[in-house]
């Protein structure tokens, strides 16, 4: 089954939710840059209402060493993910699961992904737009990832919601997808029915046993 992340979440009526739905891993993003960006003490009130099987993940980009061991430090995430093209020696700095994302436009956006074969858990591929890598809700060619051999599974992030993002599963074949600016009604303001729409579409939410008698 195809594990599910919910990144960019501000608000606790907004994780309570994701937890409810049953999302696998739940993203907060730390880059200061980010219009959806949260304090590390906004994450620690709200790592309450996370129950423990549930993944919490520090987003960062470009961050100071001293930043990162702060985010270590505070013991509220179980993983980090990068997204500011940090080294290899940086990433592999970090005692907690790595994910290294990589911005895409085409297939020669790739070439760096083996640097990290040695120091990332996972690889996360989102769309480039500009200078901007990440968060920028609109989709690549997931074409482009097909046919090629990555030592780490692999993400897929990018524009995807209930529209599409069965069909990106079925042409990309990722091990997990983050998902953001698609449920949202504002920046770091999620869509409740949105969310649970997604996660229908993805079978990961029971229908009510009326709806089920209904089809019979």
């Amino acid at each position: 089954m195809t594990r599910v992340k919910l990144c960019g979440l501000t608000r606790a009526e907004d994780v309570r939710a994701a937890v409810e739905l049953g999302f696998d891993a739940l993203g907060f993003i730390l880059a200061p840059e980010s219009p959806r960006r949260v304090t590390l003490e906004a994450v620690e009130r709200l790592l309450p209402l996370i129950p423990p099987f549930v993944a919490v993940v520090a987003v960062v980009a470009a961050m100071e060493r001293g930043e990162l061991k702060r985010i270590v430090d505070s013991r509220c995430f179980d993983a980090v993910q990068f997204h500011g093209g940090e080294s290899p020696a940086v990433v592999a700095s970090v005692p907690l699961r790595r994910i290294v994302a990589f911005p895409v436009a085409g297939r020669e956006d790739l070439e760096r992904v083996r640097d990290y074969d040695g120091v990332a858990d996972a690889f996360l591929f989102d769309a480039k737009r500009g200078g901007q890598g990440g968060g920028t809700g609109e989709v690549f060619d997931w074409n482009v990832l097909r046919g090629v051999d990555f030592a780490r599974p692999i993400i897929l992030a990018g524009g995807l919601g209930p529209e599409n993002v069965r069909r990106a599963i079925e042409r990309a074949g990722p091990a997990a997808v983050d998902l953001n600016s698609r449920l949202e009604r504002a920046p770091g303001v999620k869509d409740p029915g949105r969310m649970e729409e997604v996660m229908r579409v993805l079978g990961r939410v029971r229908r009510p046993e009326a709806e089920k008698g209904d089809e019979r």
